[in-house]
């Protein structure tokens, strides 16, 4: 591989766009995790059935899905910055009107068309758009590294805003408000933060955008050409993936740690900010990894050990044990993924990858969606839920294999060159 700038050092590539999509990056993350602690109790005590609040949830995700996909397919075309705010307005939309209503068809409304984040993750149409932009403004050897701390960032500021938004919700309570109102105040606080992206959004300069003359066509579909081929496949592959990672959610995993081995809530909290933590370090030396044996490699073969790893977690013995199989495996498991984002935003030309990102990001929603389904029958027991590592350790072995045969030839633009 060609010499690279170290991972520490990418940073200084940044333009003043690449530092204010990272301003973006952790108030968005942290609004998302802000928000996500108390959403579900909000919506209970605003008198909402179990019934109703899943179907919320579920059109929710449905609404991000569809108007995601609209703009991050015509952002290339319309502009990024003009689609940026406006996704920045539908998060305030979608606060604003949560805060001020119980009427469960005006909620209906405010989650189909709003952005919502229910788990605190990513929704909406923010992360394609800005790993697009971070591709066209920083040099191609550092577009890994980039992505290494914007993921980076992502994880800290989620942790922080869960932690800040349960702590606030708790101290209202504690000074003698009520939990309705508690909660609310944490919502009108989301919709605030959806007013200050849309701020930010609107600082980028003209070089955030696609390059002159590259703008595609109205009448491409989905605003792909060229590339549509290979981002089909890489779609496919991204979906079987994400179907696989569905199967060991962490909703699903604290459920199994605590039906197994009997862990309280105060252990699965401390089990998973240190999987996130390790999550999050990862991505740092997935970049110093890829400049030395490529992105598909570092993909494929940070991977495939990782799964090994999670499906010796059933057949750890006690507790400690089955925490360090799961901590180790999160030190690696996440190294694919600034690799991954890197690895899309290099092999599609300039003028579709908003739309390549917004596609095959949507792929994976879809797939780790259509997950739980299947899980629900398995959890009646320890034993039948025990599967799910093994399912979901399988399925990934076999898309890093698929990743790997359809791809390793098809190398970026900085690995070309060495």
């Amino acid at each position: 591989m060609h010499p690279q700038l170290p991972v520490s050092r990418s940073l200084g590539t940044l333009t003043s766009d690449g530092w204010l999509l990272f301003a973006t990056r952790i108030t968005r993350l942290f609004a998302y995790g802000f928000l996500s602690v108390v959403l579900v109790l909000y919506l209970v005590e605003a008198g909402l059935s179990e019934t109703q609040i899943g179907l919320l949830l579920t059109l929710t995700l449905i609404g991000d899905t569809l108007i995601s996909l609209w703009i991050t397919t015509n952002a290339d075309r319309i502009g990024r910055r003009r689609m940026l705010v406006f996704g920045a307005g539908l998060m305030l939309f979608a606060g604003v009107l949560f805060a001020l209503t119980g009427n469960y068809l005006l909620l209906v409304i405010a989650a189909t068309i709003g952005v919502i984040s229910p788990s605190g993750n990513e929704v909406g149409p923010f992360l394609s758009i800005e790993q697009a932009t971070l591709s066209h403004i920083v040099p191609d050897r550092q577009r890994t590294g980039v992505f290494a701390w914007y993921n980076l960032v992502g994880f800290f500021a989620t942790a922080t805003g869960a932690l800040a938004g349960g702590t606030l919700a708790q101290a209202l309570q504690t000074a003698g408000a009520e939990p309705l109102q508690s909660y609310r105040t944490v919502v009108i606080g989301y919709a605030l933060f959806g007013l200050l992206l849309a701020l930010l959004f609107s600082r980028l300069s003209p070089q955030a955008e696609a390059s002159p003359g590259q703008a595609v066509p109205a009448g491409t579909r989905f605003g792909l050409h060229k590339s549509r081929k290979v981002v089909v496949r890489l779609s496919a592959l991204f979906a079987v993936d994400a179907f696989a990672g569905g199967f060991i959610m962490q909703s699903i995993l604290a459920y199994w740690f605590a039906l197994r081995f009997g862990a309280d809530p105060a252990q699965l909290g401390a089990i998973f900010f240190g999987a996130n933590i390790m999550s999050g370090v990862s991505a740092l030396l997935a970049a110093r990894i890829a400049a030395r044996i490529g992105l598909i490699r570092t993909m494929v073969f940070t991977h495939i050990p990782s799964n090994i790893l999670l499906m010796f977690v059933p057949l750890m013995p006690t507790l400690p044990l089955a925490i360090i199989v799961l901590l180790v495996r999160h030190s690696i498991s996440q190294m694919d993924v600034p690799t991954r984002q890197s690895y899309t935003m290099a092999v599609v030309s300039p003028d579709e990858r908003s739309a390549a990102a917004g596609i095959t990001g949507i792929a994976r929603t879809t797939g780790s969606s259509l997950s739980p389904v299947f899980v629900g029958p398995l959890m009646a027991s320890v034993a039948l839920l025990n599967s799910v590592f093994f399912i979901a350790g399988g399925l990934k072995i076999l898309y890093d294999l698929a990743l790997y045969y359809n791809f390793v030839k098809l190398k970026p633009p900085e690995e070309e060159q060495a």
